[in-house]
Order: C-alpha cells, then structure tokens, then sequence
C-alpha cells in the first residue's frame, strides 16, 4: 500500500519540528557539558547527589523515585559517588536490609560548584510551562512515540546518559 507523498507545508512543519528538537536537545546537551566541565560529574549523578543532600540518609529506592529512573540506574550512580568519596552508604539503624546515604564534606563542596538547576534545564523549563501547554504537548509526543515505535522503558533513562 502505497502512502500518500506529503504537501509541501508538512514538510516545511516536519522541518521546522525537526530543528526545534535539535534548539532542545542542544540546550540541554550544553547545559550537561557545562556541569561536567566545572565539577567532573555528570548531569544525573550531580541530580542524585543534590537530592540526598535534601534528604539526608534516604535509600536508593527513594532516589530512584524522585529521579524517575531504574532502581538499578541509581544503585549504579549512588555506587560512582560513594566511589569519589561524594557519599556515605551506611546501613539503616531500624532496618538493616536498608542502606541510608549522605553526603561527604568532599560532596558538600562539589554542590557548591555545580551549576544550577542540579536536575537540569529541561524539568526546569517544563515546570515553567501552564498545565494546558503540558496536557498539549504530552499529547503530541505520545503520537510522536506512536509513530517512531519507542520503547517507553527509555523514559527511565536520564537525559545526562543519552
């Protein structure tokens, strides 16, 4: 079956869609390199690392929630940082299967140079934006992923790791 060839003005929008995403993903690649650059940590870890020291002694599964990511994506950032001595892992007191994390004076210092927003420009914009400009735009893009057949799983992975 053959698929009808697109008008000239679908292609002038698939353009112009097309280099709008590319404005998107620069920005957040820019802001991404600019944080690496001035601290050596990456856009998720540096995330991770400013949420436990909003929350002292929260376990793996908690920022595995607030990232909105993988359990095992965060065990395997959590694992970089305590690494570079930026946290402490340490057994809870009230449940020993569970581990609470915090931040070390070395990770205290690393926060103060990083750059703001700690979890990135584009959740920053995104709050920006009102409800009815969401509800659009979540709309739009699941017709996006529709059609590309994308694996939703892929949502779960940071920005930072793409």
């Amino acid at each position: 079956m053959k698929t009808a060839k697109p008008s000239a003005s679908q292609t002038d929008n698939a353009a112009l869609a097309l280099r709008r995403f590319r404005v998107v993903f620069n920005a957040v690649r820019t802001h991404f390199r600019h944080v690496e650059k001035e601290t050596g940590l990456g856009g998720a870890q540096v995330w991770a690392l400013s949420l436990i020291q909003q929350n002292p002694g929260m376990g793996v599964g908690e920022v595995s929630a607030k990232m909105d990511i993988h359990q095992s994506t965060a065990s395997n950032l959590i694992k970089i940082l305590v690494k570079k001595d930026l946290l402490t892992l340490s057994k809870s007191d009230g449940d020993k299967r569970a581990v609470e994390l915090r931040v070390t004076a070395e990770g205290k210092k690393a926060i103060k140079k990083i750059p703001g927003p700690f979890e990135g420009v584009l959740p920053e914009a995104l709050r920006q934006l009102d409800d009815a400009t969401l509800a659009s735009l979540n709309r739009d893009l699941e017709k996006l992923m529709h059609v590309l057949e994308a694996d939703e799983d892929a949502g779960s992975i940071p920005l930072a790791h793409l």
